[in-house]
């Protein structure tokens, strides 16, 4: 058991009821602070699978209540602490670095033995985006011209469509169909006689 004594550093507060986390990743991290200090104490805390797999969902928050609960210091707070400080770290410095690991991943993954993962990551390798395999690339291309020219040209084509050949629509020529129609609805009936 360890006994901890009150300082002047650090006096005993007015209110001696045990202060409850207001949210739950207070209450988890004040778990993990408590087991990280009694490591530091030299006490001991052990933990197994079961209670790596407890602290994984504690953390995640998986099983957490509408209200905070306190998260007793146990083999699962012990575990929780393990699992952040094994993914609490930046992995790579910059995007090249972040970069060049995936591409160097793909690029032996390509050579595994498995056709579903090697065909995978070729795909990935080919949409890398300094590879662009197989990237659709649509080109547009734009003449510039100055306003002048374009100007000119505005002109030309008005030209052309004021000169070109019209052929006027008879007005009548709706009566002219109508009358075509009737001819050969008559010449019909005749022929069925």
């Amino acid at each position: 058991m360890l006994k901890i004594e009150p300082t002047a550093e650090h006096p005993v507060p007015f209110d001696l009821s045990d202060e409850q986390p207001k949210t739950h990743a207070d209450s988890v991290a004040i778990a993990i602070n408590t087991a990280d200090l009694i490591e530091q104490l030299d006490g001991s805390l052990d933990y197994d699978d079961k209670s790596l797999e407890q602290a994984g969902k504690l953390i995640v928050g998986a099983e957490k209540s509408a209200t905070p609960k306190t998260v007793s210091i146990s083999g699962q707070a012990k575990a929780a602490s393990v699992l952040i400080k094994q993914f609490d770290f930046q992995a790579f410095s910059d995007q090249l670095q972040a970069r060049n690991f995936i591409t160097n991943k793909l690029i032996s993954l390509a050579d595994s033995g498995d056709p579903k993962i090697e065909l995978k990551a070729l795909e990935l390798l080919g949409k890398h985006s300094d590879i662009g395999l197989f990237t659709e690339r649509s080109e547009i291309t734009i003449h510039h011209t100055t306003s002048s020219s374009l100007e000119n040209s505005i002109k030309e084509r008005i030209k052309r469509l004021m000169n070109a050949d019209v052929t006027d629509i008879k007005p009548n020529l709706v009566d002219e169909l109508d009358e075509l129609d009737e001819l050969e609805a008559k010449k019909q009936e005749k022929d069925e006689e």
